[in-house]
C-alpha cells in the first residue's frame, strides 16, 4: 500500500497535475480580485478554490504518509505545509484570521517547489544570502560615511535635502536608483557648489556601479554551485536506479557460480572416485 502510493506521489505526472492546479489558482485567485468577475462566477469561483485546495491537502497527505517523519527534514516539504496550512484558515470577521485567508495567496508559491527550475533559483538566493549579508554591511558603511558627509557639506544650503542624517541617507538612496538625480539634487546643489560633482560621481560609481554589481557576482556564484550540486545529487540517484536495476542481475550471477562451482565440485569428486 505504502510503495503504491509512493508511485502515485513521485511520479512526474503527480508533479504535472499539480502544476497545473497551482497555475490554476493563479487565474482564480486573480479574477476574484474583480467585483463583477465575483458578482457572476463567484459560487463557480469559491468551488474550484475549494477543489484545489482539497487537492493540495490530499497531495500533502499523501507525502506525510509515505515519508513521516523524514518529510520534514527536507525545507521544501515544510514550506508546502505552512503555505497550504495558512490556505486553510477559516473565513471569519476576525481581523488576525481574514489576513491569514488574505495570505492563501501565498499557495502560488507552490509553483516554486513543482518546478526544479524555480527551487534551483530560490536555493542560490538562499546560499548567497551569507555573501549578500557582508555586501551590505559595506554598502551601509559606504551610505552612513557619505550621509554625514553629506549633511557637514550641503545641510545649511539644502535642509530639504541634506537636513538631517535621515533625510541624507534617503536622498543618497535616490541617487543611487538614478532617478532624477541630476535635475532633482545635483544640479541645484552645482549652482551654489560648483565641485559638488566631486563628491556624487564617485558615490553613485561606488554604489550603483561597483557595490551593487557585487550582489549579481555573489548570486551567479551561488546558483552556479547549486547547479553543481543539483548534477552530483541527479547522478547519485542515477547511480542508485542502475544499482537497484542491476542488483536481480548481479544475484542471478552470484547463482549461477555458485551452481558452477557445485557442478565443478562434483565432477572433481567423480573423477577421483573413478580413478580411485
Amino acid at each position: 500500500m505504502i510503495a503504491r502510493l509512493r508511485q502515485i506521489v513521485d511520479h512526474p505526472r503527480t508533479e504535472r497535475v499539480i502544476m497545473g492546479l497551482i497555475v490554476l489558482n493563479a487565474v482564480t485567485l486573480g479574477i476574484e480580485t474583480s467585483q463583477a468577475a465575483m458578482d457572476r462566477f463567484g459560487t463557480v469561483l469559491h468551488l474550484i478554490d475549494r477543489i484545489v485546495i482539497g487537492v493540495f491537502v490530499l497531495e500533502l497527505a499523501a507525502r506525510l504518509i509515505v515519508y513521516r517523519t523524514s518529510f520534514f527534514k527536507d525545507g521544501w516539504n515544510i514550506f508546502d505545509f505552512i503555505v497550504i496550512t495558512v490556505a486553510l484558515a477559516p473565513a471569519t470577521e476576525s481581523r488576525a484570521l481574514s489576513v491569514l485567508r488574505t495570505m492563501r495567496v501565498l499557495r502560488l508559491f507552490r509553483l516554486i517547489t513543482a518546478v526544479p527550475t524555480l527551487r534551483r533559483v530560490v536555493s542560490g538566493l538562499i546560499a548567497a544570502l551569507p555573501g549578500m549579508g557582508s555586501i551590505l554591511l559595506l554598502i551601509g558603511l559606504i551610505y552612513y560615511v557619505c550621509a554625514v558627509m553629506a549633511v557637514n557639506l550641503y545641510g545649511a544650503a539644502f535642509p530639504h535635502l541634506f537636513g538631517s542624517l535621515g533625510a541624507s541617507l534617503f536622498t543618497l538612496f535616490t541617487i543611487m536608483t538614478l532617478e532624477g538625480w541630476v535635475d532633482g539634487v545635483v544640479k541645484p546643489i552645482m549652482e551654489k557648489f560648483p565641485y559638488a560633482w566631486v563628491f556624487f560621481i564617485p558615490f553613485i560609481i561606488g554604489t550603483t556601479f561597483m557595490v551593487l554589481n557585487l550582489f549579481i557576482g555573489i548570486i551567479v556564484n551561488a546558483m552556479q554551485e547549486e547547479y553543481a550540486k543539483e548534477q552530483v545529487r541527479e547522478l547519485a540517484a542515477e547511480r542508485d536506479i542502475i544499482h537497484e536495476e542491476a542488483a536481480p542481475i548481479l544475484r542471478e550471477i552470484k547463482a549461477l557460480r555458485a551452481e558452477v562451482a557445485e557442478l565443478r565440485q562434483a565432477a572433481g569428486q567423480k573423477q577421483g572416485a573413478g580413478a580411485s
